[in-house]
């Protein structure tokens, strides 16, 4: 009796080993689609900033805008770009910085300086790293 219960421990262990280790992942991880980081990006500016109904609206329309616009530039030629994106060539980067001031200004026309400043600082913690750097303060996913 003594042993069939060890025997039964044993495989209870190595099953539970088994059952625990993830599936091998078939290359990198793919990036959140357009419709998903909008839902972050909203979600976490209306809950710092305290927006209010048309506040989030008008952001939310900005940040559309500009993740359509970034989904055209890195799917020229037909082809997404692999994650994580390199920075863009200078014309692209041009085009970059088009969108980044057009949808800042629609978003200073809806918030006042107090939430524009937050949203500055906000924003940049936001931004993915670059290669070879570490996700900033208070980003990191446990």
């Amino acid at each position: 009796m003594k042993r069939s219960m060890q025997v039964f421990v044993v495989l209870l262990m190595l099953g539970l080993a088994g059952h625990s280790q993830q599936p091998a992942a078939d290359g990198p991880p793919k990036p959140p689609s357009p419709e998903e980081r909008l839902k972050h990006v909203t979600e976490k500016f209306n809950h710092e900033l305290g927006l209010n109904a048309t506040q989030q609206e008008k952001l939310a329309a900005a940040y559309k805008n500009f993740f359509a616009g970034m989904e055209k530039l890195r799917q020229k030629e037909g082809k997404p770009q692999p994650p994580p994106p390199p920075p863009p060539p200078p014309a692209d980067k041009e085009a970059v910085d088009k969108l980044v001031k057009a949808r800042d200004a629609q978003v200073k026309a809806v918030l006042t300086a107090a939430q524009f400043e937050k949203y500055t600082a906000l924003e940049k913690t936001m931004r993915p790293p670059g290669p070879g750097q570490k996700p900033p303060p208070g980003d990191r996913k446990n």
